[in-house]
């Protein structure tokens, strides 16, 4: 046992200097918590004391969850889903035409490049709840601002992850498509597309589970969706029925990632 052990530490040796760059990260990590702490002047003490009080009052106020209007939720349910698909089927045809402006491999165009890549860095780096409340703003309550909040949000996460996945394809391929005297859309149709294929389902899976989480939330702004019935029943006290809505979600969201990892599954 003690050869073996030896063995193992063999295998795997641990530099004193590596050992000490870890514990200057830690107490870096620290440093910068306890200042982020003191600045923001909250106590963690009275944070730990505060959480039985904040345990009572959910238990109390919240449970038993009042599932008694429930098939009221039904619209704003249908609504939620709706969002995320159709912000999903539209966001990927505008990200995959702005991947393929973003991409090195597909755009020899630079300045256009840059450009894009501008325009969708300004559109991921703005939270989709920032989105909603200008829309609120400018087009007033309702479902379109939700709308149209996802797909912007979604249009900025998608277009940087499809540009990344089109740039990590070999491009000796395309080279020889090309080579051969293959138009730019004989290269995409018989070239990249094929190979881009499986990270454009995975990312677009990935980018409906995400839709579906935000557009639940969308509505604590106003901007339509299941999250009106949560805001409206806190704002008048009815903390069972919000609690029964947020359990909703979590069904809607765990039934989501079901069927997504299903999809992967039957794909690979």
């Amino acid at each position: 046992m003690a050869e073996l052990a030896g063995k193992r530490a063999d295998t795997f040796p641990v530099s004193k200097e590596r050992v000490n760059r870890g514990l200057l990260v830690l107490l870096g990590a620290a440093v910068v918590f306890c200042g982020c702490m003191a600045y923001l002047e909250i106590s963690p003490s009275e944070a730990v004391k505060g959480f039985p009080a904040f345990v009572r009052f959910f238990v109390i106020k919240f449970l038993p969850a009042s599932f008694k209007n429930i098939r009221a939720y039904v619209p704003a349910v249908i609504d939620t889903v709706l969002f995320a698909v159709a912000a999903t089927y539209l966001s990927t045809a505008l990200s995959f035409l702005f991947g393929l402006l973003m991409s090195d491999k597909t755009n020899p165009i630079t300045p256009l490049r840059l450009l894009c890549r501008g325009i969708i860095s300004f559109l991921r780096n703005v939270p989709v709840l920032v989105w909603a409340s200008i829309l609120v703003y400018m087009f007033g309550v309702g479902e379109i601002v939700g709308l149209l909040a996802l797909i912007i949000a979604t249009l900025g996460f998608l277009s940087r992850s499809y540009a990344e996945s089109i740039s990590e394809i070999a491009g000796s391929h395309l080279e020889a498509l090309q080579t051969a005297g293959a138009s730019y859309g004989q290269v995409l149709v018989h070239g990249l597309i094929p190979e881009f294929l499986p990270s454009w389902i995975n990312w677009t899976l990935f980018s409906f589970e995400i839709n579906i989480r935000a557009s639940a939330i969308l509505g604590m702004v106003g901007a339509g969706g299941i999250g009106v019935l949560i805001q409206t029943n806190l704002k008048l006290f009815k903390y069972q029925e919000a609690c029964a809505i947020i359990l909703v979600v979590i069904v809607i969201v765990l039934l989501t990632e079901f069927m997504t990892n299903k999809i992967r599954r039957m794909i690979r």
